[in-house]
């Protein structure tokens, strides 16, 4: 099978909650060798009903990716967010 007919995987889904709304929502995937991390960001002071979407970030590891979902985990865990 060729690199392209290969679809993206999705690794992991990571949401982080403050007071019981969601604030941050990552995907991690996997796709053609490349390792992805999505994000969608929702402002806490705004009315904003769609999320920003920053990136993709792209990272030529997996070590690399993993060590970005950790780190971001991290910051979120210290700024009061529940991570699941």
């Amino acid at each position: 099978m060729s690199e392209a007919a290969v679809k993206p995987q999705e690794l992991a889904l990571r949401s982080a909650r403050k007071d019981g709304r969601e604030l941050v929502r990552m995907r991690y995937i996997e796709d053609a060798g490349a390792f992805l991390v999505e994000c969608e960001v929702y402002p806490v002071g705004g009315l904003r009903v769609e999320p920003l979407r920053p990136g993709p970030y792209r990272f030529g590891t997996r070590d690399e990716a993993d060590t970005f979902i950790r780190e971001t985990i991290t910051i979120l865990e210290y700024l009061g967010c529940d991570v699941t």
